[in-house]
């Protein structure tokens, strides 16, 4: 046994969860139990080796004990067993070695499978990948365990009941069962980086474990240009994290951030992510969206930012992904490169778009071109619809004072 502080326990456990829980799904099926065993598994890790230190091989210790403890639920009468045997499970010894494959990648392919809806993804990827207990993946998104637990349930039901294989999907369909997986963590990175409710701008907890996720999935897929391009685009944006706030969380639009706070490592490990990458395979979203973000990036400063190249990039965009919000996007580079009216004019192609009917961006963006364009009381408006349509409390805050500051003017 060695020690190991409990930061690099948290950390290590994480790592390992969907290794440990494939290799049971391998041999036993039954995701729900499992997850349940893997779970119970992970805990008594951490409490017996933040006292007695980590086994010499760590995956296999867990392994051993999640399967008695699947072992043990399958046979026992009650749970009186159960805890009556948690004391010997605890003593469980080294033995060997576990299976060098790594089940990670199909794990990810069934969390996310297209048969559960987006929430239920993002719960079991959390929970099951990530290594997240079910109060962990409550307070990442705001809901009651109880709530979360339910949602869980409902998602381990529909994988037994709908005959959900554990294993890769076959070729023909692994290219549109790879972008649910990859739209999966680009959601869980979005919602941690720019909260959508509460009073956080952003949540470190999910941006770290969506980073985190991305890596594992680059270096289960390396030749996957889209997961090469989401883990640069998530490095590349999350670089600008510490410049977003000040103290008091109040929000700094991007055009005034303190550049200096920008995460200069993160920034490189990006670029280079995409330059391995472009022009070696067929240019996806994500590439595109990090080739935006390296733009923003590499600028020394906001009037040195290429809006022309930034414009060009959206266009592309568009064509291989369209929708509004690439459209909204769109409109603010129009209007850096051909000035606030042809941006606006561009805006005023949305409102008729559902999908955007209840987005406070739309309003936001207007505000800001108007106010560019000089309609000032036009954008106090804008400014103040959008901050009644926002639950981030940040952010409304942001756009009321937006607004105020042109109540006088």
């Amino acid at each position: 046994m060695t020690k190991e502080p409990a930061p690099r326990i948290e950390d290590l456990l994480r790592e390992l969860a969907p290794q440990v829980l494939g290799t049971l799904m391998r041999r036993h099926e039954h995701f729900d139990a499992c997850e349940d065993a893997v779970q119970e598994a992970l805990l008594a890790a951490a409490l017996q080796w933040a006292e007695k230190g980590v086994p010499e091989n760590p995956r296999s210790w867990l392994v051993t004990v999640a399967s008695r403890r699947l072992v043990d639920e399958w046979r026992s009468a009650s749970a009186r067993r159960r805890r009556e045997e948690t004391a010997a499970v605890l003593e469980v010894p080294d033995r060997g070695t576990a299976p060098d494959h790594d089940d990670t990648l199909a794990l990810l392919f069934m969390c996310c499978h297209p048969s559960l809806s987006i929430p239920s993804q993002l719960a079991l990827t959390l929970r099951a990948v990530g290594g997240l207990t079910t109060a962990e993946v409550a307070h990442a998104f705001l809901v009651p365990e109880a709530t979360m637990a339910q949602r869980i349930s409902r998602a381990k039901e529909r994988i037994r009941s709908t005959g959900v294989r554990f294993d890769l999907p076959p070729e023909p369909e692994r290219s549109d069962r790879l972008r649910v997986v990859l739209h999966a963590l680009y959601l869980v990175f979005n919602e941690g980086y720019t909260t959508t409710s509460g009073t956080a701008v952003h949540r470190t907890d999910l941006t770290a474990e969506a980073i985190r996720l991305a890596r594992i999935l680059h270096v289960l897929m390396p030749g996957e240009g889209e997961a090469a391009g989401l883990l640069a685009l998530m490095l590349l944006t999350d670089a600008r994290r510490a410049a977003r706030a000040t103290d008091d969380g109040s929000i700094v639009p991007l055009d005034e951030q303190r550049r200096d706070l920008w995460d200069k490592a993160q920034i490189e490990e990006g670029v280079a992510l995409l330059t391995r990458t472009l022009g070696t395979v067929p240019i996806g979203p994500y590439q595109l969206q990090a080739s935006i973000a390296a733009v923003h990036d590499e600028a020394p400063t906001a009037k040195a930012t290429d809006w022309a190249q930034i414009l060009a990039l959206y266009e592309v965009l568009e064509r291989v992904s369209p929708g509004p919000v690439v459209t909204l996007n769109r409109a603010v580079a129009v209007a850096m490169v051909h000035g606030p009216r042809a941006g606006l004019a561009l805006v005023g192609t949305l409102d008729k778009d559902d999908r955007m009917a209840h987005n406070h961006r739309l309003e936001a963006v207007r505000g800001h071109l108007l106010e560019r364009a000089g309609d000032l009381v036009a954008a106090r408006e804008s400014y103040r619809r959008a901050a009644r349509m926002t639950a981030s409390l940040p952010e409304r805050r942001y756009l009321a004072l937006r607004a105020a500051g042109l109540a006088d003017v």
